[in-house]
């Protein structure tokens, strides 16, 4: 190979070796040129420049690797993370197929009402004694409950008027006196005992207000209005009662009555202890009312959401609810779920009996009840 002027400088064979080239005499003088054999040529010794003999590769793993411990994870990749893996037995479903809607088979049961209260052992304000719990007991015993009675034409004239008196119990300790049709004034001393005021005619009556006669939905109410100058603390309750009742007793202690207590704003249904938690004590100065409705129910219908759950299988549903000065204070299904072993049975407010009105005082209270609906501070 000949380099022409090309400087040795130029020439990237001339740091490989020093050796001369070959000498213009070996060649032929002859007009025939041919090319010189260079029998004498070898490379230069050495590597490459890019391959010097001092190059090594870094020390130790790459970069990716310099844990010497390292070792890939244990198993199978994750997309066959189950040795056992297999497709679902059987053809692909159809398109013909319908849409399976999970969220409508599966039931929402965050819609569900909340668990119910657990009873309360006893009052956090006022409690009576055991013996006093178990003298009304016995009394129960002694008095069954009464049939649904007939009214006559007189009764229910007064009945749909409002024009309804009461009952004063033995043991009550006051005054209780007709203002005018339907409204009556009471005021007890500071040393009265529990005691039970009883409307003389029912709030609701079998024979005239049963929605599996009638067809039609009943509601019994009435307020009473604490007074303005009551002591802060009221020893007032509302209820109703299937008669007989104990009047030596406040209502909702005992079978065939409910109440709601206004010192500690307890619901007791057929309870002698401590009641349910189910509203705020009672204020002077509020009208408080109580109310129950009465709704033949379709005992083939599947449970629905909405409202308290009940397994109940009575023909009527019965809802209580409370009032205070003309709104609503809260309701409760008398057939709700509750527990098996403290609560015990709502016979007798079932629908099945005459309900009467039953107010129950202890100790020093100031009241007026309210029969004649023309002046409810609430219309149900």
């Amino acid at each position: 190979m000949c380099f022409g002027k090309s400087l040795k400088g130029d020439d990237p064979s001339s740091q490989f070796s020093e050796a001369p080239r070959p000498s213009e005499s070996k060649y032929p003088q002859s007009g025939t040129a041919k090319m010189p054999q260079q029998e004498t040529y070898s490379p230069p010794s050495g590597p490459p420049p890019s391959r010097q003999e001092t190059y090594a590769p870094p020390s130790g793993p790459p970069p990716s690797h310099q844990n010497e411990g390292y070792a890939p994870p244990p198993g199978p990749p994750p997309s066959h993370h189950t040795e056992d893996y297999a497709p679902p037995p059987g053809p692909p479903p159809s398109k013909g197929e319908p849409y399976h809607d999970w969220q409508t088979a599966v039931p929402d049961t965050s819609l569900l009402p909340p668990p119910p209260s657990l009873g309360n052992q006893q009052s956090r304000t006022n409690n009576a004694t055991e013996q006093e719990a178990e003298q009304g007991e016995a009394w129960c015993q002694q008095n069954p409950m009464l049939g649904p009675t007939s009214l006559g034409y007189e009764a229910m004239q007064a009945l749909n008027s409002g024009n309804i008196g009461v009952i004063r119990p033995r043991p009550y300790v006051g005054d209780l006196e007709r203002l005018r049709a339907g409204i009556w004034k009471g005021k007890t001393k500071s040393k009265s005992p529990d005691s039970c005021i009883v409307s003389t005619l029912p709030l609701y009556s079998v024979q005239a207000h049963s929605p599996i006669q009638t067809r039609a939905s009943k509601t019994s109410y009435y307020e009473v209005k604490i007074s303005k100058h009551n002591r802060s603390e009221v020893s007032l309750a509302l209820g109703f009662t299937a008669p007989p009742y104990p009047t030596f007793r406040l209502p909702g202690w005992h079978r065939g009555c409910l109440a709601v207590h206004g010192d500690d704003g307890s619901k007791y249904i057929n309870d002698r202890w401590g009641g349910k938690d189910f509203t705020s004590p009672f204020k002077p100065g509020q009208t408080i009312g109580i109310g129950m409705t009465f709704t033949a129910r379709n005992t083939n219908a599947p449970p629905a959401y909405g409202g308290a759950q009940t397994t109940a299988t009575t023909p009527i549903d019965v809802e209580i609810f409370l009032t205070k000065d003309g709104r609503r204070d809260g309701s409760w299904n008398l057939h709700e779920e509750g527990d098996a072993v403290e609560d015990l049975p709502v016979t007798g407010l079932e629908g099945m009996h005459d309900l009467y009105a039953a107010i129950g005082t202890f100790e020093s209270v100031d009241f007026e009840i309210v029969f004649d609906e023309r002046e409810w501070m609430y219309h149900p």
